[in-house]
């Protein structure tokens, strides 16, 4: 075996971990599996025979790809949602996406991902390294180009950010956390029935103009024209989240925000749903993981 199949060997044993950490900083696929390749050629142009801790090498290797990575997206403007073709976002939330990315993204968890797209650059990469694989803050610093203190402060901002806080009493949370899931585990299956039980008689769907755009009702009224018309395919791949501080849920294919459901609840009962798909309205909407 000569010296760059030796090499080669040594990279693929540390494939897997570091397609994981791409993945979680990146959020795509794609994306990581380039990070990845980049991280290997940069290996090549460089002296691996004086590198002591390999794993560690090509872990900081890869966290600085995957920097570059996003703040050159971040310096990209998005394409605004009312942009893409309805039959994209039909697709994305219907079930069409790669089930290999489809898969990935339900295992690292669909609301962290998109929570973790709110962040900076700096905060994604000092939460992922360190709250998710460990890294210390020391070996996080120089990528981040800040003191291992600035960079542990970056982390618990990120941290803040990921869990959020609930603007309401932890019973109360619990109580529309248990709505909301009856009323999303009833849409997946295709329960009508079970969907109509939590919704009240005169229950309002309102959704802004973005959101009509792509295929959903301006407005809705009325426990069966709710159940059957206005949210029906889409509640089938919304997520649970916290929105604002409350039960909510959010439809986002492999992390990727397309629109927000904000629940509004009493005395057990669904009494409003409003469907937020607007970006400048998305933006402006505070997501966090509902931890159990």
């Amino acid at each position: 075996m000569d010296e760059h199949d030796g090499l080669a060997e040594r990279f693929e044993e540390h494939r897997t971990h570091l397609h994981a950490v791409a993945y979680r900083m990146l959020g795509s696929l794609g994306e990581a599996e380039d990070a990845v390749q980049e991280a290997w050629l940069r290996l090549g142009r460089t002296d691996a025979g004086a590198i002591e801790n390999l794993g560690g090498w090509l872990t900081t290797a890869v966290a600085r790809v995957c920097l570059d990575m996003l703040r050159s997206r971040s310096s990209r403007r998005e394409a605004p949602l009312d942009a893409i073709p309805t039959e994209v976002v039909t697709s994305a939330t219907g079930g069409g996406d790669p089930e290999q990315e489809a898969l990935l993204a339900d295992s690292v968890g669909l609301a962290l991902l998109v929570v973790l797209e709110t962040l900076s650059p700096p905060e994604r990469l000092a939460f992922v390294l360190h709250d998710v694989f460990a890294v210390p803050f020391d070996e996080i610093a120089p990528i981040v180009e800040r003191s291992p203190a600035a960079a542990r402060q970056l982390a618990s901002r990120a941290r803040r950010r990921v869990h959020g806080a609930p603007a309401i009493p932890e019973t109360e949370l619990t109580r529309q956390r248990a709505v909301v899931d009856t009323f999303l585990a009833a849409s997946r299956r295709g329960d009508f029935t079970a969907r109509l039980a939590v919704l009240d008689p005169d229950v309002e769907f309102r959704a802004d103009g973005v959101a009509a755009l792509v295929g959903t009702a301006r407005s809705v009224r009325g426990a069966e024209a709710v159940a059957t018309q206005a949210v029906r395919r889409r509640a089938r791949a919304a997520r649970m989240m916290l929105v604002d501080g409350e039960v909510g849920a959010v439809i986002a294919p492999r992390g990727r925000l397309l629109m927000v459901f904000r629940f509004t609840v009493h005395d057990g009962k669904v009494v409003a749903i409003d469907a937020i798909a607007d970006p400048e309205h998305l933006r402006r909407v505070d997501l966090a993981v509902l931890t159990d």
